[in-house]
Order: C-alpha cells, then sequence, then structure tokens
C-alpha cells in the first residue's frame, strides 16, 4: 500500500474515532466504572450533566477517562505515523549500501506516487553522480597517462646519453629534448592547477574590464601569431565583468592560444568583445565536424592525433576554459566556423 493511501486510511480512522469519541466515553463510563450504579449520563455539547445518585463518582471519573482515551489517541497515532512511513523507512537499506562499489545500483520502484517520484529522483541523482564519478577516474587516469610518457621519454634520454660518450653536437641536442619534455610537463602541471583551482570557484568577485583583459592577452600574442602566419583581427567593446582577473586572463589566453595554435598559415584569428556574447573567438582552421565539438570542451581531448603536433599541448586549454567561465557563472559554447576552424561564444554576467 502507498504511503498516500496509509495516510487516508488512517485519517477516515481518526475522524470516525473522533465521531464516536462522546458515545465511547459514555459507553466507559456507564458499563465500566458505574457497574452496578445507577446509570449517570455524560454531558454532550450544548447540554449539561444530567446524572442519579452516582453523580458526584461520574463527575469525580470523568476526567481519568478523557485521560485514558487520550493516551490511547497518542499511541494509536504514534502507531500510525511510524505504519504510514514503513514504506520510506524500507528505503534506507537500499540507500545505505550504495557506494563508489556499486554506483550502478538504481531503486526503480514503480507507480506514479510520492514515493516513485522520490525514488526516481534519487535515481537520477546516482545517474550524475556516477557519471561524476567515472568522469573523474577517466580523468585522473588520462592525467597519469600524460605524465607516464614524457617521463618515460626523458629517462630513455637520460640513459643514452649515460651509456655513451656524446659529442657536443649530440649533448646539445640530447639538452633541447630533455627541456622541451621538462616544459611540456611543466604546461601540463600548471594546467592541471589551474582546472582544480577553477573548479573550486571564485575566492573573490570585482569587476573586470573584459576588453582590457582581452586586449593585453592579443598584444602578448602578436609575436606568435606572426611566426605562424595568422592575422590578428580585434573588435573591443568596453564591457565589464565580475571576476577574477587572473583566471579571465587565462580563460581569454587558452581560447587565443587555441585559435592560433589550431589555425592554417595566411589564417586569420578574429575577437570580438561586446554584450552578448561577452566574447568571440573565431580562427580559420581546419573544419571541425559538428559532433565532435563538444569533446573539445572534455580534459585531455583533442581533435585528431595530427592536432598534437601544434606545440604539445595537453588537451586541456578548452576544458580550463569551460571550468573558468562555468566559475563566473557563464557560459561558453562553439560551433564550426564559417569557412572552416571554430567559433567560441563566452557568455557572462554584467
Amino acid at each position: 500500500m502507498t504511503p498516500r493511501r496509509r495516510i487516508l486510511l488512517v485519517g477516515v480512522l481518526a475522524l470516525l474515532v473522533g465521531y464516536f469519541r462522546p458515545g465511547l466515553e459514555k459507553w466507559l463510563l456507564a458499563t465500566v466504572w458505574l457497574r452496578g450504579r445507577e446509570f449517570c449520563h455524560l454531558p454532550l455539547p450544548g447540554s449539561g450533566l444530567v446524572c442519579q445518585p452516582a453523580r458526584d463518582l461520574g463527575v469525580a471519573l470523568y476526567p481519568l477517562i478523557m485521560l485514558a482515551v487520550l493516551v490511547a489517541a497518542v499511541v494509536a497515532i504514534w502507531a500510525a505515523a511510524i505504519w504510514c512511513l514503513r514504506p520510506v523507512r524500507d528505503l534506507a537499506e537500499p540507500i545505505a549500501h550504495v557506494g563508489p562499489q556499486n554506483l550502478g545500483h538504481r531503486i526503480r520502484r514503480p507507480g506514479r506516487d510520492e514515493l516513485a517520484r522520490l525514488t526516481g529522483a534519487i535515481d537520477e541523482m546516482m545517474e550524475r553522480i556516477s557519471a561524476g564519478y567515472e568522469g573523474q577516474r577517466r580523468f585522473a587516469a588520462n592525467a597519469s597517462h600524460e605524465l607516464r610518457t614524457p617521463l618515460a621519454v626523458q629517462r630513455t634520454l637520460i640513459e643514452v646519453g649515460m651509456a655513451r660518450t656524446l659529442t657536443g653536437e649530440q649533448l646539445e641536442l640530447l639538452t633541447a629534448q630533455l627541456l622541451e619534455t621538462n616544459e611540456r610537463n611543466e604546461r601540463l602541471i600548471e594546467g592541471l592547477l589551474t582546472l582544480s583551482e577553477s573548479d573550486q570557484g571564485l575566492r573573490s568577485r570585482t569587476p573586470q574590464r573584459l576588453d582590457e583583459i582581452v586586449a593585453g592577452v592579443l598584444a602578448g600574442y602578436q609575436d606568435r601569431a606572426r611566426e605562424a602566419g595568422v592575422t590578428i583581427d580585434s573588435h573591443l567593446t568596453p564591457r565589464v565583468v565580475p571576476g577574477e582577473r587572473v583566471l579571465l586572463e587565462r580563460l581569454v589566453s587558452n581560447l587565443v592560444e587555441n585559435a592560433i595554435k589550431y589555425n592554417r598559415p595566411g589564417g586569420t584569428l578574429t575577437v570580438a568583445v561586446g554584450g552578448t556574447p561577452a566574447l568571440t573567438v573565431v580562427n580559420t582552421g581546419q573544419v571541425v565536424p559538428a559532433e565532435a565539438v563538444a569533446g573539445l570542451f572534455e580534459p585531455f581531448r583533442r581533435l585528431a592525433a595530427d592536432r598534437t603536433g601544434h606545440g604539445g599541448g595537453a588537451g586541456l586549454g578548452l576544458a580550463i576554459a569551460r571550468s573558468i567561465t562555468q566559475a563566473h557563472d557563464g557560459i561558453i559554447a562553439a560551433r564550426p566556423a564559417e569557412y572552416g576552424g571554430l567559433r567560441v561564444e563566452v557568455r557572462l554576467p554584467h
């Protein structure tokens, strides 16, 4: 029986008891307490007490009978409440056994009552927890893989250098390779720290001029864009957003760096700051399939293997950008650009 029906049944019984309570009290007083004595009528609403010689005894016992009825009613209500809530109590056991080892467990209670809706909400919550746990596990595995690969390369290079005598040119090449691998590790660790920091939310919110932040970032990437043969086109309108300047700079830097890294020689990078969206970054790179865009925001996700050769990125750029945007209560979205490449739009609150 559903909790709703149990509560309805208890309510009907309570109404019946309330309706017949005066007669019950009268019967108790006449047949139990005054047995063998002259009958004494109990007072009814709107009437006075009518008694024969047993009047004084009836008046004296009436409060005791009322107390007995009250105690019996409290006990009955307590038992009825336990009975009505038993289906909810039965849910405690399966929920208590849910843990990391069985996140796939679902209650799946049939029906359309309140308890069924509650269990459905719990199952949906478990789906989200399971997805988040699986994402964290996959993230840790990918991070371990990304760190293990350059460390293995470093170990190999060191063993080669120790196994034989190197010429000056070979030693210089070995040193350069070790330095490049070490720099890649630094970028990866820095990206992981930034991602962790932005996932924790903002420590403070102060008004920031987004157009000035973008202008400073673009000035710092002019030389890299020139070396890659990419032309930067900016349209900056004054825009103030609440947030942390360091994280906003990292957001813009990641988007601009990706737009340059995955562009083509002779291509363009268009950056705009305005009202809605607050920030738009468009590049002219290779064609991006629409179904692959959402996956680019996942950590360590790249469009294709040939994208890894454009500077040793770890695939954290867009993941960090999404995390920073969410920390600022914003929304970041991307779609394929009209002539190849990617169009990224960031919406931030005023």
